[in-house]
């Protein structure tokens, strides 16, 4: 049984000197930081950085070949699989939106509360009152209360991206991990969707992944930059923005 986090000392998140190396490749190379219980935070950086890889030592998919990564202040997730990593409490939204295209909206939240019970028969039970409930509040708080009787697979790109942020939220997780979650939205979805962020901070630690910077300038408390897998700069926003390195490798491209 491994439990639940400690989050007492106030730290969800924390990586020291991570490395990975792939076929000789250095993804990860002593990648540091740490990030605070309700904090959003958002990580930049230009392809090949080790986002994506950071994210996959994370959530147990890759195995760093040294260093440290705490999910509070107990669960070393360098000893824990997927599984038990997503049951204590970490949730990974990819890039692409990954519902199920031919179930109602309300069926695709119901079955992520139903999974939260990681009992296979509770998948064949009527839901309770208490998570009728459950998914009246997921349905409001990712705007889709109005599409809860329509297919998943009628969405628009930016909904169903909701519908699975809502999915994820679903199991209660401690820490979010978004991977370019406006790619490809109209600019309205964009909009929703920092607002949406906005409104999960405190409540939830996420990290966002992201490109446009736009965005990222519309939800970042502060920003990590990542160059050849490990921090080159990190800070409010326009700190990063206007850092010397930062505009040579990512910003000035």
């Amino acid at each position: 049984m491994i439990g639940e986090p400690d989050i007492s000392s106030g730290v969800a998140l924390y990586l020291d000197d991570v490395q990975v190396t792939f076929d000789g490749f250095r993804a990860l190379r002593g990648l540091s930081l740490s990030i605070d219980t309700g904090e959003l935070r958002c990580i930049i950086g230009p392809n090949g950085a080790g986002k994506t890889t950071m994210m996959d030592v994370i959530t147990g998919k890759t195995r760093p070949d040294v260093g440290t990564a705490y999910f509070g202040r107990s669960l070393d997730l360098t000893k824990m699989n997927e599984p038990q990593i997503a049951a204590a409490g970490i949730g990974r939204k990819f890039q692409k939106p990954t519902v199920f295209e031919h179930l109602t909206v309300f069926e695709n939240l119901e079955l992520a509360i139903k999974a939260d019970k990681s009992v296979r028969a509770s998948l064949f039970r009527r839901l309770t009152g208490e998570q009728i409930d459950r998914v009246s509040e997921l349905l409001e708080t990712v705007e889709l209360a109005d599409k809860g009787k329509e297919r998943a697979g009628l969405l628009s790109h930016g909904q169903k991206q909701w519908l699975e942020i809502g999915m994820l939220l679903a199991q209660r997780p401690l820490l979010l991990l978004l991977d370019e979650p406006v790619a490809g939205m109209t600019d309205h979805e964009t909009k929703r969707t920092a607002e949406l962020l906005l409104s999960l901070a405190g409540k939830h630690s996420i990290m966002v992944v992201e490109h446009d910077m736009e965005f990222v300038g519309a939800i970042a408390r502060k920003v990590t930059v990542l160059h050849e897998g490990a921090v080159l700069a990190e800070g409010p926003l326009s700190e990063v923005q206007s850092d010397e390195r930062v505009i040579e490798v990512y910003l000035g491209r």
